[in-house]
């Protein structure tokens, strides 16, 4: 079966905290994802026979929980997520199989038609978070335009969000009149040359910028 390239794919993002992630797999494709899983909040149990020393030291931490058998059927009670990541094309159909039974979100790595759902490319600054996907496509397309996001995109717009997100709460706590008055004001504020401040190493606190843009007057 080959997988239509057509297929849209609807871009969401999830709350993994505490969730259960169930990784069939234990080399270092596997442990890849799960580095992503964790720290992202999943609770990860690892079914395989071996893993690699960073899923071990991972184990050691308790980061991971590792089941050190083959998957069998049931393996997948309760998990929220799956991801499997082995070279076994029986292993991969049957986690897929009892994954799409029981509603599950998964991923086949590297056979898009065992997926319900694919990993993007990830650009981090913070809270910001720049996903990039071919639909599966093009794989290294989306990484190299992922490198080129990373070159353009820098460490500044971290502490950038994180100020926006201060300056928004302290909006919404002082300032009446709903979207009609609020609005102008954030809109305000993300035209203003502030991202600019910050790459230069200024670092207003969002008093500061709710003196700024608000004035001391609606407090």
């Amino acid at each position: 079966m080959s997988r239509d390239y057509t297929t849209r794919y609807y871009p969401v993002y999830l709350d993994l905290g505490e969730k259960l992630a169930v990784v069939v797999g234990g080399g270092a494709v596997a442990a890849r994802k799960i580095r992503t899983l964790v720290e992202y909040g999943a609770r990860v149990v690892v079914v395989a026979p071996e893993v690699v020393d960073e899923l071990e030291q991972m184990a050691t931490e308790g980061l991971v929980e590792i089941q050190r058998r083959g998957y069998v059927r049931g393996d997948l009670d309760q998990a929220f997520l799956v991801v499997c990541a082995t070279d076994s094309e029986e292993t991969n159909r049957a986690v897929y199989d009892e994954a799409q039974q029981r509603g599950c979100l998964v991923n086949v790595v590297d056979v898009p038609e065992l997926c319900n759902f694919i990993v993007p490319s990830i650009v981090r600054r913070g809270q910001l978070q720049l996903a990039i996907s071919t639909g599966g496509a093009a794989p290294t397309v989306a990484k190299r335009l992922r490198r080129h996001v990373e070159d353009h995109v820098g460490q500044e717009w971290g502490p950038y969000i994180e100020l926006l997100g201060e300056v928004r709460t302290l909006v919404m706590e002082r300032v009446p009149g709903g979207e009609l008055v609020r609005k102008p004001i954030f809109e305000a504020i993300g035209a203003s040359d502030l991202l600019e401040r910050i790459r230069a190493g200024v670092h207003p606190s969002a008093e500061d910028v709710y003196a700024e843009f608000v004035g001391g007057d609606q407090a």
